[in-house]
């Protein structure tokens, strides 16, 4: 492991998680306060007066789709290793073997330096954060000059604490069901993004490279452009 990756996992210490997980059929937006050592503190060793630096910004987790192997190899934005991975996985049978994928944005909001060590300056949002009943937010203590690779650390262990929950509640609806290689999930999310299209809500290229990368285009072709149409009738 890379040694400053390595630092941050030493490092990174979740003060106060959120009190909720990942919603399974929605978008969850979470706000954090990643409290670090300044850089400078840490290389000055004059430099006497603690202060700590709070980064403020939100993460928003998209509603999690189930994907499969096929999917991904489809799907746009992974690099030469991992669709090598994905084939390995395609050609060992496991080509619809169903899993959760889960998509983050984050968005920064304000960064502040204050007075007192990171540990002080943690709890004392912490607290503020707790006494408010504030279940989507979080304090995280982490490395200065590698902090958003801190936020990713919080970010993996939310989803991991979310995962199970969120298939149990994936297979209690019956959207893991896999029918002909597609998750059942998908189909009711293809349905969606129709009804969205129709609307004037979603962009008609992301509903056509969804039915691609599910290799479901043929099917749904007649369905795709009478929407189009319907778009077209109405404007």
């Amino acid at each position: 492991m890379d040694p400053k990756h390595l630092k941050v996992l030493l490092n990174t210490l979740i003060v106060r998680p959120p009190k909720q997980e990942i919603y399974a059929f929605g978008t969850t937006t979470v706000t954090y306060n990643l409290v670090t050592q300044p850089l400078y503190q840490a290389i000055n060793i004059d430099h006497r007066k603690e202060e700590s630096i709070v980064r403020r910004g939100i993460v928003r987790a998209e509603t999690p789709k189930i994907v499969t192997p096929n999917f991904l190899s489809r799907a746009v934005g992974f690099g030469d290793q991992a669709q090598e991975f994905l084939k390995e996985l395609i050609r060992r049978g496991q080509a619809n073997d169903p899993g959760i994928l889960y998509t983050y944005h984050n968005q920064p909001k304000e960064t502040q330096i204050v007075s007192n060590n990171p540990e002080q300056v943690a709890e004392r949002i912490a607290k503020k954060i707790d006494k408010e009943s504030r279940s989507l937010e979080a304090v995280i203590i982490g490395v200065d000059e590698l902090w958003d690779v801190s936020l990713m650390k919080f970010i993996f262990d939310w989803t991991n604490q979310s995962f199970s929950s969120n298939k149990e509640q994936f297979k209690n609806s019956g959207r893991l069901d896999i029918i002909n290689g597609i998750p059942n999930d998908a189909r009711v999310r293809i349905d969606d993004m129709f009804l969205q299209v129709k609307q004037g809500d979603l962009d008609p290229s992301r509903l056509h490279n969804e039915l691609e990368n599910w290799g479901l285009f043929d099917e749904y072709q007649d369905r795709f452009f009478s929407v189009l149409k319907g778009r077209r009738s109405n404007r």
